[in-house]
């Protein structure tokens, strides 16, 4: 096979879960790019409406009928589903307007938004792949690609975050954590679908740059050995790389994207 055509996905079905966030948008566009048929779900309908897919699914992803409720879908409108795409996060933000919001200690971390920001980030990607799984079973094949992120490897710089005689700025505990399971969650898959043509990934980005003031831009990119943040398209290639055949020998593994983040 030419290297460049084990990059195509012709005939292949993808569902791409957070479909409305700034990276789920591009990785909906990337594989339709690549020839997908793409199912791109979200809770939020209004933002879909920027994914460009071949169908698009509200879906609750913390909810097993909902979430079954989309590969039924898929599997309805093109007959298979061949690639999950698990990018649904609850990933606070410090873009302009934003910052201000993320100022409760590790001490005093409301326990209901602990549970909220587990139930999203890592169970709903359990959810998502027993549906994909059983989908996948059926072609006896599939790449399941989790997104995680540099905070579940390392943990946050807090520093950079903070700001003179403003009230101190925090990442909160349970996107780290949340992120770390994420790893656990794509190991564990990878070893239990041992044997057969499923495999599960993870794909870990860095910091993309959207709209956060110049102060955190310089503090974030004086961190990475590239000194830039990252555009919201340079995920696209890793992501199409994991979905398709040209990464067929690859899985229970983690593709780090972050620029040099965690290779000082």
């Amino acid at each position: 096979m030419n290297v460049l055509d084990s990059f195509r996905l012709h005939g292949r079905t993808a569902v791409v879960t957070g479909a409305a966030g700034l990276l789920g948008r591009e990785f909906v566009r990337a594989l339709a790019e690549a020839g997908a048929n793409v199912v791109a779900a979200d809770l939020n309908e209004p933002g879909l409406r920027q994914a460009p897919a071949a169908l698009a699914v509200h879906v609750d992803a913390t909810l097993p009928d909902s979430v079954q409720s989309m590969f039924d879908q898929a599997k309805s409108r093109f007959g298979r589903v061949d690639v999950l795409v698990n990018s649904t996060a609850l990933d606070p933000k410090f873009d302009v307007g934003e910052a201000a919001r993320h100022t409760q200690t590790f001490e005093d971390f409301p326990v209901e938004m602990w549970n909220r920001a587990l139930a999203v980030n890592l169970t709903s990607m359990f959810l998502c792949c027993q549906a994909a799984a059983r989908a996948m079973q059926v072609e006896g094949r599939g790449s399941i690609i989790n997104i995680g992120s540099t905070y579940g490897l390392v943990g946050p710089d807090q520093r950079i975050y903070q700001r003179p005689g403003e009230p101190t700025r925090l990442k909160p505990a349970y996107y780290s954590v949340s992120k770390a399971g994420v790893l656990g969650l794509t190991r564990y898959l990878a070893t239990y679908f041992a044997g057969t043509n499923i495999r599960v990934n993870a794909l870990t980005p860095g910091g993309v740059y959207h709209e956060q003031d110049e102060t955190f831009v310089r503090a974030y990119s004086a961190r990475t050995v590239l000194g830039r943040m990252a555009g919201k398209d340079e995920l696209n290639g890793a992501l199409v790389f994991l979905a398709s055949d040209a990464s067929s020998y690859m899985t229970g593994a983690n593709l780090v994207v972050d620029g040099g983040w965690t290779a000082w």
